[in-house]
């Protein structure tokens, strides 16, 4: 069974940054594309980040463009999502999740999910 434990979270001032980490067990890693979501209270869940398999292609919402960056190293079998300017409205728990994939490229669905790492950012 697929296991992905997120870590990184924590409280940060608007304006500072914050590396969230998703370790993966139990998994051929390199062969899952993986993305980044997260979940405010009292909101639904929404689509942060991606990246494919190899890693040479990224998908951003239009909240992280600009500010988020995901990478992956399949050595480690690890994908991160580095946030700079963070604001309030980041504010969230993130949520690592992926997919088992034979093409190298992102696809819009996901069937593994981590436990979650709680961002906050205070104004």
């Amino acid at each position: 069974q697929v296991q992905l434990v997120e870590s990184g979270g924590g409280l940060v001032q608007a304006g500072d940054s914050l590396r969230l980490s998703c370790a993966a067990s139990r998994i051929r890693f390199s062969m899952y594309y993986m993305g980044w979501f997260r979940q405010a209270p009292g909101k639904e869940r929404e689509f942060v980040a991606a990246i494919n398999r190899s890693g040479g292609q990224t998908v951003y919402a239009d909240s992280a463009k600009g500010r988020f960056t995901i990478s992956r190293d399949n050595v480690k079998n690890a994908v991160y999502l580095q946030m700079n300017s963070l604001k309030p409205e980041d504010t969230a728990v993130y949520y690592c999740a992926g997919r088992f994939s034979l093409s190298d490229t992102v696809g819009d669905r996901y069937d593994s999910w981590g436990q979650g790492t709680q961002v906050t950012v205070s104004s």
